[in-house]
């Protein structure tokens, strides 16, 4: 036994993952891994040389493969976090499953719903962990929105609304971010962010879809806008909308935004006479932005703590009986009847900041027998909402959900209740 005074410390063990995928989107999660002691990064695949020999030399214990298939046949890793192009989340989910891998897929979780079905049916099958990751609803600020909700301090949830300014469509692009057919485009890239949200919020269960899709940018031949009504089973609405063309930033509408998210208001105006003229050098400023690049800090300063500001997934606000409740700089406003009250969320999180979280939920559940909360099912159902978006504009029509599943019981049970203390008054 220890004398008084005496620290014991609980070595945990670590979870080993592998990567399929090192582009922008797998290199935004490699800080996030890099920074917890519970997860080793143990191999990479990725069919471009370069960027197989950067992700080396960031990580020279790591094993590199120029396959799937050959990362997935490692004996060593656990746990295969899968960012490779959207058309092969399916297959590359399904491989890693037979092989009897843990799978975090990113979003948007699969092109179809009959592949999101076979990625289900895959990790029921043999046995393994699924987990859809990569959007906002990770968030600490949004899951202690959530936690504001289901108190019911204020009433019940009446109306959630979020939009969204950015420059997405100007970023650059690959031949398949360009096709909308292999998951190009706004409503397949971007949709799952607010969908996810939405229906984290909501409590999960969508009745219905309105929506119109815009494409109005000859140089991006991809829709960059959606606007859609949503309705859950209980009657409460729901309003998403994302213009990604980068003329107005949504950061600009909070005191301390700024003109800019990847790109300056001049760098913006740059980048589309560019574009027009056929004179932007696209793939070396994608392959500038990956691991090892000249531009690799564009990526990886993302990760820093920063004030928050409405960038991708946009602005959040949550109408109740008796109070609205948004993001502030670094966690929530609540305006009710006693005021305006902010509450610090992301200092009292424990750490799930950000990427991390998807990450700390795979741990929890690999090794510590928890639940996934983010599984399978639910990135099935917020698939079919996107897909949905984009029938309703197709279709011009409401259509209604099949594959809804509702937020799991004691999610989030163990977060405390933004507001109950450790408040501030505007």
């Amino acid at each position: 036994m220890p004398h008084e005074g005496t620290r014991v410390v609980v070595q945990q063990r670590s979870l080993k993952i592998g990567i399929i995928g090192i582009g922008v989107g797998g290199a935004e999660i490699l800080p996030a891994m890099e920074s917890m002691e519970t997860i080793h990064l143990v191999a990479g695949a990725d069919v471009v040389p370069a960027t197989l020999e950067r992700f080396k030399e960031r990580f020279p214990s790591a094993r590199t493969y120029q396959s799937a298939e050959e990362l997935c046949e490692d004996a060593e890793v656990e746990a295969v976090w899968v960012s490779s192009p959207n058309r092969f989340h399916a297959e590359h989910t399904i491989l890693a499953a037979r092989h009897g891998k843990h799978v975090v897929v990113e979003k948007p979780m699969a092109v179809t719903l009959e592949d999101a079905e076979r990625m289900v049916e895959a990790a029921d099958r043999y046995g393994v962990k699924l987990l859809a990751g990569h959007t906002r609803a990770f968030t600490v600020p949004i899951r202690a929105m959530r936690r504001v909700i289901e108190s019911g301090k204020y009433g019940q949830l009446r109306a959630l609304n979020i939009w969204s300014y950015s420059d997405w469509m100007l970023r650059p692009r690959t031949a398949d971010e360009l096709d909308l057919a292999q998951g190009g485009g706004i409503p397949y890239r971007q949709g799952p962010h607010q969908v996810d949200t939405v229906r984290l919020l909501g409590g999960g269960m969508l009745r219905s879809v309105r929506a119109q899709v815009g494409q109005w940018m000859a140089e991006r031949p991809i829709p960059g806008f959606y606007s859609a009504f949503l309705e859950f089973e209980n009657g409460v609405p729901a309003t998403i909308s994302h213009n990604g063309y980068g003329y107005f930033l949504g950061a600009e509408l909070v005191p301390w935004g700024e003109d800019r998210q990847q790109y300056s208001a001049e760098e913006r105006a740059r980048i589309r006479g560019e574009l027009r003229s056929g004179t932007r050098a696209e793939m070396a400023e994608k392959q500038a932005m990956r691991i090892g690049g000249s531009q690799q800090r564009v990526v990886f300063d993302r990760m820093k703590p920063k004030a928050w500001v409405p960038e991708d997934m946009g602005m959040a606000i949550a109408s109740l009986d008796r109070a609205d409740v948004r993001q502030s700089a670094y966690g929530l406003y609540i305006h009710s009847d006693d005021g305006k009250m902010e509450v610090d969320v992301e200092a009292r999180s424990g750490g799930a900041v950000g990427r991390r979280a998807e990450l700390e939920e795979l741990y929890a559940a690999v090794v510590g027998g928890q639940p996934v909360w983010h599984d399978g099912r639910w990135g099935m159902a917020t698939l079919e909402v996107c897909l949905a978006i984009m029938q309703s504009a197709r279709e011009r029509r409401e259509v209604m959900l099949q594959h809804q599943v509702p937020v799991p019981a004691g999610y989030d049970a163990d977060m405390p209740i933004p507001g109950e203390a450790s408040a501030v008054l505007a």
